[in-house]
């Protein structure tokens, strides 16, 4: 793929993104993809022949970002220290770049990616750095600490409601919160 290629994807990623959470995953056509883009829909259909390849590319992404962090994660020693790395990493993943707008398209459209294989995918990912953050202490309470605290990290998108919060903010508040739950995990 040349580079004007991947410029272009990622300018469908991004204007399907933005009428997604405008108008919903349903109610936006690839044609108003086109528009918004000033391109016909042939030329959109060059690079994705469907709304859903557009989600599975922008989770796809998601994806290897979460295999990057499960993978330094194994390789870590099981410590209070490695899970609160591996936190604040998955935490500086999901505010980087695009991803809080991804982030903001993920609660609003849950159902939908909910149906779709790339959701069910993400999923997977999830328990797996959960593992990752109670390996050491199999115990039920460490299974649900460590889910919570990711789910801490990503439900602040939708669960954190205050008028004129920052993301810097608002990803503070969700490691402050993990952290609690962290804690509580392994005997160290």
């Amino acid at each position: 793929m040349t580079e004007n290629t991947g410029g272009t994807r990622k300018r469908i990623q991004a204007v399907a993104l933005e009428l997604f959470t405008e108008q919903g995953y349903e109610k936006t056509s690839l044609r108003e993809i086109a528009e918004r883009l000033g391109v016909t829909k042939a030329a959109l259909y060059y690079h994705f022949k469907s709304k859903d390849e557009i989600i599975s590319s922008l989770v796809e992404d998601r994806l290897r970002r979460m295999d990057d962090l499960i993978a330094w994660a194994a390789e870590q020693p099981a410590t209070l220290a490695t899970r609160r790395a591996l936190v604040g990493r998955y935490a500086d993943a999901m505010f980087a770049g695009e991803m809080p707008q991804v982030m903001r398209f993920f609660e609003q459209n849950q159902t939908v990616l909910k149906s779709l294989v790339a959701g069910q995918r993400m999923r997977d990912r999830m328990m797996r750095l959960a593992n990752e953050l109670c390996r050491g202490d199999d115990s039920p309470a460490a299974q649900l600490r460590a889910a919570l605290t990711l789910f801490a990290v990503h439900s602040s998108w939708f669960a954190v409601r205050a008028p004129g919060l920052t993301d810097e903010g608002r990803k503070k508040i969700a490691l402050e919160v993990a952290d609690e739950l962290l804690a509580r995990i392994g005997g160290d």
